[in-house]
């Protein structure tokens, strides 16, 4: 018998299943492996192809179109040819879709004998086991990326405030998910090679009563929206037995709040950075809107967004909301929030940009902006009106206790003898350009950068990261007058801040 001692010939039947089995393992189930062995195991070639004739492994090889086309229909299980120097043998292989098949084919200078023959149709019955694994697995996957991106697409209505079509959506997979007037916003960061894990650590963590979706614009973090209160602490637990990982978290918001509760948690998240807990909730008590006169700042703001009173409510609901999301994010980032593309999303700020007639390159005016729309989204009808104050900017930020605030606010940075002070109150009025600060302030651009990161966790605020936290730096410089008044609504004598006010 030729080739005695290797292959099939040569070895114990028990040898070559053991072999066979072992590409059954978790940590060897590969098709093209397997279809590789057989044709060591024969001492030939093999090959595996599927209905459209696709080689899926092994090596091409010429077969007879009509003998595969009877074996994929189901007409013959098998087929065997012989001639001289070339013996070939060819085997259905069931595919997971019933409706289709493969051919296992192995050719060898030699016949068959009843040895081979068993190799060939025992990997026959293995390929199709690991092509249903396989099948399982990709199912298994496809459920799995469906799932993550239907919970993006809840968090995109949600932050849009299509808090109708958020539900309906949530309602067919997770029953009751959202079905609560008010929620919370957490950040968990972690690092982006294991953000999939963690997100799986969320899920667990909240007991799956959460939105949690991996955050389409920072790889490292992970979003979850929970109504639960109790949810808080089961993620600050997590975090803090998980090595590299941080918290922030968002006040109590309604379901319509939640891109305004998706920017308090990144704000906590920076201040989280200086903890050691590793995790902080949003502060309201600094929350700079909070010491203003209520009825003056909805008359404020009923006023500066009255030019978008205009337009369709949808248009006008998609104009705030991206412009919100655009003032706390750069344009890349809030496109991948929303869904859709970051030229859209500066098409929509450059049209509020137009309406408000104002210039959002200017950062107290995208600080007063940014005021006047997390003031929008509060009122209770979505407006204010211009009959509750006829205030100027420059009366909200007069209060007492505002000016307490913004004094002792900025009065952290004065005990630094590099005058941190005056490189970031520089820094912002250059429109957070470090180039334009360094040159007011006869030094080096990477100096400005990092003075102003030594600011940082000074004041508990990320400043060189656009958001909330800056702009409530801005808006203590406007309240000490170490910053001019922003321009808006130029040449709108009807509003008290447009220059041209009579």
């Amino acid at each position: 018998m030729a080739g005695q001692g290797t292959g099939v010939e040569g070895a114990d039947a028990s040898t070559w299943a053991q072999e066979l089995l072992d590409h059954l393992r978790p940590t060897g189930r590969d098709v093209r492996k397997v279809v590789a062995w057989l044709a060591d195991a024969v001492q030939g070639a093999a090959s595996l192809q599927d209905d459209a004739g696709n080689l899926l492994a092994g090596t091409r090889m010429p077969l007879d179109e009509a003998l595969v086309a009877d074996i994929l229909a189901g007409r013959l299980a098998s087929a065997a040819w012989g001639g001289e120097g070339n013996h070939l043998r060819l085997v259905r292989v069931e595919h997971p879709n019933p409706s289709s098949a493969g051919v296992l084919a192995v050719s060898r200078a030699i016949p068959f004998d009843r040895r081979t023959a068993d190799v060939l149709t025992h990997t026959a019955q293995v390929v199709e086991l690991l092509l249903r694994a396989s099948e399982a697995t990709a199912a298994g996957h496809r459920l799995e990326q469906a799932t993550s991106d239907l919970r993006l697409a809840i968090l995109q209505l949600l932050m849009v405030e299509d808090t109708v079509a958020a539900r309906r959506v949530a309602a067919g997979l997770w029953p009751g998910l959202l079905d609560t007037d008010t929620a919370c916003v957490y950040l968990v960061e972690g690092s982006a090679e294991e953000r999939d894990r963690l997100a799986e650590d969320c899920l667990d963590a909240t007991g799956e009563q959460a939105l949690v979706v991996r955050c389409p614009a920072v790889d490292e973090h992970v979003i979850v929206v929970t109504p639960k209160d109790a949810a808080g602490e089961a993620l600050r637990s997590l975090i803090g037995r998980t090595p590299g990982t941080f918290l922030g978290g968002s006040a109590r918001q309604s379901l319509a709040r939640t891109a305004i509760a998706y920017g308090q948690a990144v704000s906590a998240l920076a201040v989280a950075h200086f903890r050691p807990d590793k995790a902080a909730v949003y502060a309201e008590r600094t929350h700079p809107e909070r010491l203003m006169d209520p009825a003056a700042l909805r008359g404020w703001t009923a006023q500066l967004l009255a030019p978008l009173d205009t337009l369709a409510h949808h248009t006008r609901a998609e104009l705030l909301a991206t412009t919100r999301l655009g003032l706390e994010f750069t344009a890349v980032n809030a496109a991948k929030i929303l869904g859709v593309s970051r030229n859209t999303v500066r098409a929509r700020m450059e049209r509020v940009e137009s309406l408000l007639r104002t210039d959002f390159s200017d950062l107290t005016v995208r600080a007063a902006v940014h005021l006047a729309l997390s003031t929008q989204v509060s009122l209770a009808d979505g407006h204010g009106t211009a009959q509750e104050a006829r205030a100027r900017l420059g009366d909200l930020l007069a209060g007492l206790a505002l000016r307490t605030w913004a004094h002792d606010l900025l009065g952290r940075l004065d005990s630094d003898t590099r005058d941190l002070r005056r490189t970031v109150r520089t820094w912002i009025a250059a429109g957070g350009n470090a180039e334009r600060a360094a040159q007011a302030l006869g030094m080096h651009a990477q100096t400005v950068r990092e003075h102003v990161r030594s600011a940082e966790p000074v004041l508990e605020r990320q400043l060189l990261a656009t958001g909330s936290g800056l702009y409530e730096v801005v808006l203590a410089h406007l309240v000490t007058e170490d910053l001019e008044q922003p321009v808006l609504l130029r040449e709108n004598p009807g509003h008290p801040d447009s220059p041209v006010h009579g």
